[in-house]
């Protein structure tokens, strides 16, 4: 059974643990089977890319990855 979440997509939150403590950001995506969400600007990898259309010399690229949902408080306003 699916677990309900107060969060959504567009929401305002403030990081409350991990190295971006403190950070305010707005939520991308919720990921509600994996118990996750991915916030705009948080929890950055660098991940290696091939060169292709998009980019043509390739190299790196700056990616947001998911955060635990337990990590983050709803801010409102």
């Amino acid at each position: 059974m699916a677990v309900k979440f107060k969060l959504k997509k567009g929401d305002s939150v403030k990081i409350i643990a991990g190295d971006d403590k403190g950070k305010i950001s707005k939520i991308l995506a919720v990921l509600p089977k994996e118990h996750k969400v991915i916030c705009e600007g948080i929890n950055l990898a660098k991940k290696a890319v091939k060169p292709s259309e998009k980019y043509q010399n390739g190299g790196f690229v700056n990616k947001e990855v998911a955060i635990d949902i337990s990590n983050v408080a709803k801010v409102e306003g």
